[in-house]
């Protein structure tokens, strides 16, 4: 079946029609968009005064965390003569958009999280490309499909349209072949309600209305199931929050900013080749170019407070495991022959006893190791054995597993310490004019444990009620078999167990486009992008049901060799459920000195996912400026209020 939008002429619903059906015929021409000249970015806090770009007077700044939302805030600091020195605990930067290397028989490629879209309403991602020079990294896909698993509607397709509210929805309702089933009549109270509040956007007046309410709560009202389907369900999961732990008032957010707001439409670029290489190395040769110490694998040990100021902070550097301190969580859904499990995702610890704890971690690839009947360990991912013990019986592995103290319990949480078999690192200390707490938000729990001083007690509790999102996974297959494939090369899919997406990096990227025109061979990876860990507890579940599942998406390649498989499996987005934006931490704190960044930071104005953090740092970097006296980067939005707001 062709996915090729109906024409007008093949359509029956002619524009008008359209308008009527979206409550909007009345007043579609006199709300100001027009086709020939759509609206621009909004600046956000603009600077009215002529002030200096470039610092005088020589400062420090410590930035933690080097994923997006560091890296933009290294990035323009640096650029403005700051010192810049970027701690980050991972050997690759980038956070969730790092990538690094990894061996398919004689070849080499490399991986990375999972693939990331690259919208045109990311403004300020975009700026930081631009002034890098870096466009040729990145390759429009074109199109945007949205694959249903049900017979109950036909697949969608998103393509650039340039056209603002409410043409977009008129243009929507005029492609759309389910527009017949959107299930939209605005004679209804609560529909028009629906209508009123997605295109009625307003920081803070949205969320003061609809923080409180889960998303799958609030579209059990009596919502338009069809417009729920087709367009609510799937891209509230892509916000990487599942509907019963999402406020609504964040997917209102989303929805503004990803299309109501936004006259960019949906189609988007991705990388042409990994992430690592196409953005995040750029950011950090520049981040060096301008004097800025970039140090991998950094763990930090102690943070000073003494005032309402961060004095200062050590860390230690190395490969091994540190030895500092840290919580982690108790995981009632591994249970196996009656141990305490602790952590999610590829980050698990079982306890070998009341003092001692095993990371279940691969030493391979970083895969989570399944206890089995003969108390050995194996790795689901690539076959590694481990004895009882953690000790490796069989490779691809080369080294043990790590293990682990256990200092203390509390309640459902254990705090654990690396054994390290020999002296730890020594220890660096850092005095900085200003510190950047750029890490997630795991990360940015375990860091204010380590402060030490007078910490405000309201922005530790803050800290402390920050959310995690349920986890998310990535399986991506070397297969030995191409196959026809209708769709988008990333397509959402809507109505699978597991499966959220599908992209053909054989397609998309280059090193897997290479390989493709050498072997015949292709690379498909499947998304979950927020599961519930009670249907999936254990890695082995998940990569089960994403190869039967592919098989479903992709019936061609029933009896296909599995060349080689990789899985992503974390539990570190940001969650956001209701109740949590009155107590979200801001860009500034009660410390005077220190500046949040990451995408769990209350936002000014409407963004999210990667521009989100990068939007976050630029505005933690901005907020040093300000201090300094220097002129503000411009910060750009899409139109921040819905046109409907009241």
């Amino acid at each position: 079946m062709s996915q090729e939008s109906p024409s007008l002429l093949s359509t029956p619903i002619s524009r008008r029609a359209a308008i009527t059906l979206m409550g909007a015929g009345a007043v579609g021409v006199s709300l100001g968009y027009s086709r020939l000249a759509k609206p621009q970015p909004t600046i956000y806090q603009p600077d009215n005064l002529s002030l200096p770009v470039q610092l005088q007077q020589p400062k420090q700044v410590c930035v933690i965390g080097a994923g997006l939302a560091g890296l933009a805030a290294a990035y323009e600091l640096s650029q403005r003569g700051f010192v810049v020195t970027l701690l980050e605990k991972s050997p690759n930067l980038g956070g969730k958009i790092a990538s690094w290397k990894i061996n398919v028989g004689d070849e080499e490629f490399r991986m990375e999280h999972g693939f990331h879209g690259f919208f045109p309403q990311y403004y300020n991602l975009k700026s930081l490309v631009s002034e890098l020079a870096i466009e040729e990294n990145f390759k429009s896909l074109e199109s945007y499909s949205l694959v249903f698993r049900s017979g109950d509607y036909e697949p969608e397709v998103f393509r650039p349209s340039h056209s603002s509210f409410p043409w977009n929805v008129i243009d929507l309702a005029i492609s759309s072949p389910n527009r017949l089933r959107w299930g939209i009549n605005l004679l209804k109270l609560k529909h028009l309600q629906v209508f009123r509040a997605i295109t009625g956007f307003q920081i803070p007046r949205t969320f003061k209305t609809y923080d409180s309410i889960a998303v799958a709560d609030w579209a059990g009202q009596d919502f338009p199931q069809g417009l729920y389907d087709l367009y609510f369900l799937p891209f509230a999961k892509s916000s990487l929050n599942a509907p019963d732990v999402l406020s609504t008032g964040e997917l209102l957010q989303f929805f503004h900013f990803y299309f109501f707001g936004n006259p960019e439409g949906l189609a988007f670029n991705g990388t042409c080749d990994d992430m690592g290489t196409s953005l995040v190395q750029p950011l950090a040769q520049a981040i060096a170019a301008n004097g800025g110490q970039i140090v991998p694998q950094a763990t930090v040990s102690k943070i000073e407070c003494t005032g309402d100021r961060i004095t200062g902070l050590t860390y230690q550097q190395g490969d091994a495991q540190p030895d500092v301190p840290f919580w982690v969580e108790r995981n009632e859904l591994l249970n196996q022959n009656g141990k305490r499990y602790y952590g999610a995702g590829d980050r698990v610890y079982v306890a070998q006893s009341e003092r001692e704890a095993l990371c279940l971690t691969c030493t391979h690839q970083g895969c989570t190791v399944q206890p089995q009947p003969d108390g050995q360990f194996l790795c689901p991912c690539h076959g590694a054995l481990y004895d009882a013990e953690g000790r490796v019986q069989r490779g691809p592995a080369a080294r043990d597993l790590a293990k682990f103290a256990i200092l203390a319990t509390a309640g459902d949480r254990a705090q654990l310490a690396a054994v390290v078999p020999h002296a730890p690192a020594a220890e660096v200390a850092i005095t900085a004019d200003y510190y950047v707490l750029a890490t997630d938000v795991g990360g940015t729990r375990h860091l204010f444990d380590l402060i030490e001083g007078d910490a405000d007690p309201n922005l530790k509790q803050q800290v402390s009620q920050l959310a995690l999102a349920d986890p998310f996974a990535v399986a991506r297959f070397w297969l030995d078999r191409d196959f026809p494939w209708e769709h988008s090369n990333f397509a959402s899919l809507s109505g699978y167990a597991l499966t959220d997406s599908i992209t053909l990096y054989h397609r998309i990227q280059q090193q897997f486009i290479d390989w493709h025109a050498r072997t015949g061979h292709t690379v498909v990876e499947l998304h979950a992008y927020c599961y519930k860990e009670k249907e999936f507890p254990t890695q082995e579940a998940l990569l089960t049901t994403f190869e039967q599942e592919l098989y479903e998406i992709v019936p061609d390649l029933v009896g296909a060799t599995v060349l080689h498989r990789e899985l992503v499996n974390q539990k570190n987005f940001s969650g956001f459920p209701p109740n949590s934006y009155e107590q979200r931490p801001t860009t500034a704190t009660s410390i005077a000195n220190l500046m949040f960044a990451g995408d769990w930071v209350k936002m000014p104005f409407p963004c999210g996912l990667m521009e989100r953090a990068v939007s976050s740092g630029l505005l933690a970097a901005n907020e040093v400026l300000h201090r300094e006296g220097l002129q503000r980067r411009s910060l750009l939005s899409v139109n921040p209020e819905g046109i409907f707001r009241i």
